[in-house]
């Protein structure tokens, strides 16, 4: 069997690259070019300010923090901006609408297909390094299947790039471990540069190389019974060949990183404080509106449960988790040609980013991403010796143990296939906003929450749109005025998403809450609302869940992180006002204390 996938593997690896290839393509204007994805519309709206200079003075500026080439927008790394502007500019040949607002993120969303197809290769890659071809092929096949990558190759934010980077870095690591020389100290620079580049989270990969480049340097120092050797003269040696390697790798890296994103250095203060407010985010969870859904978050149980229900679905997810711990162990663990040091460098960071990252204050489901890879790498690993084990200890025959793989991998295909739905339909709101402008009369006054995607979209329209105030401290007076003069004036209430009420019904406890962060009137407004009591009867909802092929069933995705479900299949619900006269006053007094 090893022999006849090693045999086919370049076949087999092609139809894996083209399986993953129509995963991530297929729906790839799944919002019918309504930018509804707001990281990947911020991006575009920056992007399309970027510009070469045109004057003289625009010249003479270029290296200013005035330049026409500064993003002025720093949560997110430099190098993504330009590579989609420079794609955007090379697409506008196919058709003008790619170098602008309009369709741009098309070709943005492409670039990001094109990035973790590159993933799935680089897992390949690194998996035929550390184990053999059997594995490689079964890893990068997991990959390509898994939902998290997916449903982020649908989307250009960083967090696809990102995960290839940090992929790409780690396997140029190991062959720098394997035979160190200065090209492939400077390849590990310039790729964790571009890291670096992508978004300033890459920086955990530090830990791994230079461990790296301290053991490579070191190793001259242990015998093969790993006593340590006192050699003053050796010690001074590989001193100066690590500080040389090290130093190759980091001014590599600081190179990369200011030609990629040089305004991090020219316009440092503006660059400073979107840093300092990414540092505040992840350290408090009532940092912006949008992060309210991860107040009380457990830290690492909820990025758990989240991989093993939605990121991964729970079979795959349980293979993962055990097999982390077994890859971690054979990294571990002593063998007659000693510690598979190569496989403790990849899993050291595969903890150190969890440790870190797990423990932040919001847990965006991309953020765990570029643990993706080793987690499938864990997986395929943990099925081969555990199918390797039951073939040579057990003795189990070849059509009992094709049977048991059959299984598995149908367990495993079930979740990617159902979410895969998703893209066969229409999206949630542009079949709520056909709705809208079918069967609401012009004219209408529509209330609709703030920190949401407006209803409809499209095609210009003749609609009064109010906001309702939601994210406002319930202790300002000012909110439940504008409440109830939207209640009494507006015809309809539009909800678009969960994004709101989802989080905002949890912050409850008074007691326990920051002085105008508790929101239990406003979790009373939604439960009203929802149960018909605020004179307005919902008439309507839309929503897509995965399917289930074949039982024709519906998987409920209405519970994991917010940001899984409301970039490509939100639930919206309409609500109409009955004609009853009430005096919303009753419900919501703006004067209480």
């Amino acid at each position: 069997m090893q022999g006849l996938l090693k045999s086919n593997s370049k076949k087999i690896l092609l139809l894996i690259i083209l399986l993953a290839a129509i995963l991530r393509i297929y729906g790839l204007n799944f919002d019918q070019g309504q930018h509804l994805h707001p990281d990947e519309r911020a991006i575009t709206m920056v992007v399309t300010n970027i510009r070469l200079p045109q004057t003289g003075k625009e010249w003479q500026e270029i290296l200013t923090s005035e330049s026409t080439l500064n993003p002025h927008f720093f949560p997110y790394g430099s190098f993504p901006l330009y590579l989609l502007r420079m794609a955007g500019f090379l697409a506008s040949s196919l058709h003008p609408s790619f170098g602008i607002y309009d369709n741009i993120n098309l070709v943005g969303r492409f670039l990001s297909a094109l990035f973790d197809i590159g993933t799935v290769i680089l897992i390949y890659f690194i998996a035929k390094k550390l184990f053999n071809h059997s594995i490689g092929l079964l890893a990068s096949f997991l990959y390509t299947v898994s939902v998290l990558p997916i449903q982020n190759a649908h989307f250009y934010a960083v967090d696809t790039p990102l995960t290839f980077f940090i992929t790409l870095t780690l396997y140029k690591l190991l062959d720098f471990y394997e035979n160190p020389s200065k090209q492939k100290a400077l390849w590990v620079g310039i790729f964790f540069g571009l890291g670096l580049a992508t978004k300033f989270s890459a920086f955990l990969l530090i830990v791994p190389i230079g461990i790296t480049v301290i053991i490579i340097n070191l190793h001259q120092f242990f015998t093969r019974e790993h006593r340590i050797k006192i050699s003053l003269s050796k010690f001074s040696l590989a001193s100066k060949k690590a500080i040389l390697s090290g130093g190759l790798i980091v001014f590599c890296t600081l190179a990369t990183f200011l030609i990629f994103e040089p305004f991090a250095a020219i316009d440092f203060p503006t660059f400073k404080r979107h840093m300092l407010e990414q540092y505040q985010m992840t350290k408090s969870a009532f940092t912006f509106p949008y992060t309210l859904q991860y107040v009380g978050k457990p830290p690492y149980l909820y990025e758990i449960k989240q991989i093993f229900l939605w990121g991964l679905g729970p079979t795959l997810a349980t293979v993962a988790f055990l097999g982390v711990f077994y890859t971690t162990y054979l990294g571990t663990a002593k063998t007659k040609t000693g510690r598979r040091v190569e496989l403790l460098i990849v899993f050291l960071y595969f903890w150190i980013y969890f440790l870190v990252v797990g423990k932040f204050a919001i847990g965006y489901i991309r953020y765990l991403l570029p643990l993706y890879p080793l987690f499938c790498l864990s997986a395929a690993v943990l099925i081969n010796h555990t199918f390797s084990f039951l073939k040579s200890k057990l003795k189990i025959q070849t059509i009992t143990l094709f049977i048991l793989y059959l299984v598995l991998l149908i367990l495993i295909l079930i979740w990617p296939i159902s979410f895969i739905n998703i893209y066969s339909k229409t999206h949630s709101r542009t079949t709520a906003s056909q709705w809208i402008l079918n069967n609401i009369p012009e004219g209408s006054i529509l209330a609709q929450e703030s920190w949401d995607d407006k209803l409809p979209m499209g095609k210009p329209h003749n609609y009064q749109i109010i906001e309702l105030p939601m994210n406002e401290s319930d202790d300002s007076p000012n909110k439940w005025t504008t409440i109830n003069q939207a209640l009494a004036s507006a015809d309809y209430i539009i909800i678009s998403s969960n994004r709101n009420y989802r989080s905002l019904q949890r912050l409850t406890d008074c007691e326990k809450l920051p002085i105008g962060r508790c929101y239990k009137r406003t979790a009373e407004f939604y439960k009203q609302l929802f149960n018909n009591q605020l004179n307005f009867i919902k008439v309507a909802q839309f929503s897509v869940f995965p399917k289930i092929p074949f039982l024709n069933y519906e998987i409920d995705d209405s519970s994991p992180d917010e940001t899984f479900t409301v970039y490509d299949h939100p639930k919206v619900m309409i609500f109409k006002k009955d004609g009853t006269e009430i005096d919303y006053q009753d419900f919501f007094p703006s004067n209480l204390k």
